[in-house]
């Protein structure tokens, strides 16, 4: 897909969007849902909620662009819900269905957003006012982040190292 944002500003986001929607989905192969949830005797995000704090962002940024649906297991991560211990988290395939739903939905929103909106502030929690443009880019930053701790588990739960080929 050729990406014409209405913002010029939004062009290399968009580009780190997509290629970390390929990432996300390449960091989850083969996984098993048991080995989502191990911790590995620290207090280090599990995959399982590493992955589902991500759909979950995916899905606050588009509500903050128009769009009104939630991700299935919303009530675990809604509010910066952190990890909460021994809790089971959905499994992985639920949330790759949410991901897969929302993704196209949102890199649409993004391509739409114009500069008026991307320079609109707004509270993000009492005290603490953003505007779009700078949540939108803590949020590609923080995907890259959470990814990155992915393929980090993947290696030290035995799995092969996440694949960057085919981009």
């Amino acid at each position: 897909m050729k990406i014409k944002p209405t913002s010029s500003r939004m062009f290399s986001l968009l580009v780190l969007y997509d290629m970390q929607t390929l990432f996300f989905e390449r960091a989850l192969e083969k996984i098993s849902d048991e080995d989502a949830h191990k911790r590995l005797d620290t207090k280090a995000n599990h995959i399982a909620w590493l992955v589902g704090s991500l759909v979950q962002q995916r899905y606050e940024v588009a509500n903050l662009l128009g769009y009104t649906e939630k991700q299935q297991a919303e009530n675990l991560f809604k509010d910066g819900k952190g990890i909460q211990d021994n809790v089971q988290y959905p499994p992985l395939s639920q949330f790759l269905q949410d991901w897969n739903k929302i993704s196209p939905i949102l890199q649409e929103l993004l391509s739409k957003v114009t500069d008026e909106k991307l320079d609109e502030k707004f509270e993000m929690m009492p005290g603490m006012v953003m505007s779009h443009y700078e949540l939108i880019t803590f949020v590609i930053y923080r995907e890259a982040n959470c990814i990155g701790q992915i393929a980090l588990w993947r290696r030290l739960l035995g799995y092969d190292a996440l694949r960057y080929d085919d981009m």
